[in-house]
């Protein structure tokens, strides 16, 4: 497989944490959490993102309900999936998110905001896929 660069979003109506990766290293890092909610104002830090980091794919959060059915926020994450893709042209993945922010508040250890660590977490699950 060819080295590719992705980008991942764990999607809130708040807030929307971001992570960045490669299937060279197969790993995932926090990159950033964008506070906004206005559409305007998140998509334009998202088209400022996307041209700084060119990646090939980006992986979205799936927020399914505790026994893998829908729920209100799975089609929230939907359709910001595919407004990622009507706007920007990039191939859309979606990742089960079940679990990222209780296990992004263990590895940070506090209550800090867990977005940009649970985004990393949801594209550390799709690069170990990947492996």
């Amino acid at each position: 497989m060819p080295e590719e660069t992705l980008l991942a979003f764990d999607f809130g109506e708040k807030k929307i944490g971001v992570a960045i990766g490669n299937t060279l290293t197969c790993h995932a890092r926090p990159l950033e959490i964008i506070f906004s909610e206005r559409r305007d104002e998140r998509f334009g830090r998202i088209q400022a993102l996307l041209e700084a980091w060119r990646p090939q794919r980006v992986v979205v959060g799936l927020a399914l309900a505790t026994d893998g059915g829908d729920q209100p926020a799975t089609l929230r994450c939907r359709r910001f999936a595919n407004q990622l893709h009507g706007r920007f042209g990039v191939t859309v993945e979606l990742v089960d998110e079940r679990g990222s922010s209780m296990e992004a508040q263990e590895k940070l250890g506090s209550h800090a905001p867990d977005d940009a660590m649970a985004a990393a977490i949801i594209l550390q699950r799709y690069l170990d896929r990947l492996a």
